[in-house]
């Protein structure tokens, strides 16, 4: 859109020079995320304080520039591009740990600390915060925030939401809000914090968060159940969730998943595998052998083909090390892939992996599926050759028929990655007319000229 002289000479009085960067060859870098995605900024600042924040704001919104705050663009729906140019807000230099009271099993944190610096400082006092998405070493809280990141261990202790006390932030207007409590229990008002988590930076930047922690269990278990085919762990992923034993993480591959990450795992993978489940749970040593019986119970059945129990470190971390690895191995295979971590009640995932099963042979693309079973939050991978002009064609249409059956089966398009630019034109699928208009005129009261994070999660109108 372009930017006046006299718009950047304020924002640079704002903060120290340094901190601007207006150079094309500087700002470009800031223009994606891991969606693959790019869109230039006219600028680029990147603010130390809530104060340098809200003075930030408070200019794009009396000159009416679009504004879109960052992390570390780990996202994969396009939610940190800039697509109407303007100023991208990095906030990856607010990463302080403001607070770590043990007492309380609280930590407050800037919302650039990254996820892995959070467990590491409240490890050493014998906690962890739940939300442990595969980014976890890059991704920030902000970010984790944005999108109401989640994670293997989010079936047990839930996502970003359920774990955040409050928030500060500042309103699309400049205001400085807070949001939450600092207690456990707290109903005063709207909830307004977990309005703010997911949303994708459109209502407010938060540039503090409070976390709530969860004690580390004294001991955790790993196990391994492999099955013939997809029908059968899918049966058996219900099983295990409706007995009492819940596991901490209960993660899920298919047979082209599996054959695709042969090559990068350390584990041992039988050959002819349809399907793989992980399966950990955790709590006192003592009860472990008691949970891991159940779960072995439930696991068992039509179809199975093994069952291994991890008994020792360097199995747990070769097994993990293999699931966390199929993203990255997936996006360099595939980089044309179409990435969707759809979610489906539980006891309907035999039917949703059917189902995408007959729609990569209906449309010539490969699906590959992995993910958070024990949710229903599946990662399904399109891989579709650009160059190959019937799936090029074919992509598009093949995603609507997936985002179709999910509807269908009662779930939604989105699980912990948000809807950002790459899902917007399917949330009418989703959300009903009368919900979306009110969400719209949320929307503007927390941002009347709409400068925040302009043109995600709502189609253009009309």
């Amino acid at each position: 859109m372009g930017i006046s002289p006299g718009f950047r000479d304020r924002l640079s009085g704002m903060t120290c020079a340094k901190r601007v960067l207006t150079e094309p060859a500087d700002t470009w870098v800031y223009g994606y995320d891991n969606s693959r995605k790019h869109a230039p900024p006219d600028v680029v600042v990147f603010a130390t304080s809530h104060r340098e924040v809200q003075d930030i704001v408070r200019l794009c919104h009396e000159h009416g520039v679009p504004i879109v705050a960052r992390g570390r663009g780990t996202a994969t729906t396009g939610a940190a591009i800039p697509v109407r140019g303007g100023v991208v807000l990095s906030l990856e230099r607010m990463n302080r740990i403001l607070h770590v009271d043990p007492a309380n099993r609280v930590i407050v944190v800037e919302p650039g600390v990254t996820n892995q610096a959070v467990q590491e400082a409240v490890a050493a006092h014998g906690f962890f915060w739940p939300p442990d998405p595969t980014s976890a070493a890059y991704c920030t809280v902000g970010g984790n925030l944005a999108v109401n990141a989640a994670g293997p261990h989010a079936v047990k202790y839930g996502s970003t939401r359920e774990n955040t006390l409050g928030l500060r932030a500042v309103t699309g207007a400049g205001d400085d809000i807070h949001t939450g409590v600092y207690t456990t229990k707290g109903v005063v008002g709207y909830d307004l914090t977990r309005l703010l988590i997911g949303s994708e930076g459109t209502l407010a930047i938060i540039t503090e968060a409070t976390l709530k922690l969860t004690p580390l269990p004294e001991a955790r278990r790993l196990m391994q159940a492999v099955y013939a085919d997809v029908a059968h762990a899918a049966a058996a992923i219900t099983r295990i969730m409706a007995q009492p034993a819940t596991p901490c993480a209960l993660e899920f591959m298919d047979g082209a998943a599996i054959e695709m990450i042969r090559s990068y795992s350390q584990a041992d993978l039988p050959q002819a595998a349809g399907a793989l489940l992980l399966i950990e749970v955790d709590g006192p040593a003592g009860i472990l052998d008691h949970l891991a019986t159940a779960i072995r119970t439930a696991a068992a059945g039509d179809g199975l083909i093994d069952f291994h129990d991890a008994r020792t470190q360097k199995e747990t971390d070769a097994l993990w090390a293999t699931r966390k690895a199929l993203s990255p191995a997936l996006r360099t295979i595939a980089p044309n892939k179409l990435n969707e971590d759809v979610v489906v009640p539980v006891s309907r995932l035999p039917e949703l992996i059917a189902g995408l099963e007959r729609l990569g042979r209906e449309f010539g693309i490969p699906i590959v599926n992995f993910g958070h079973a024990g949710n229903g939050n599946i990662h399904v991978n399109l891989l579709y050759d650009s160059q190959d002009p019937r799936q090029e064609a074919n992509a598009r249409p093949c995603l609507r028929q997936v985002f179709d059956l999910v509807i269908r089966l009662g779930g939604t398009l989105s699980g912990e990655h948000g809807i950002g630019r790459e899902k917007r034109d399917y949330i009418a699928l989703a959300i009903d007319p009368p919900t979306l208009d009110l969400m719209r005129r949320i929307k503007a009261q927390f941002d009347p000229k709409g400068i925040l994070n302009p043109d995600k999660i709502f189609p253009p109108a009309g």
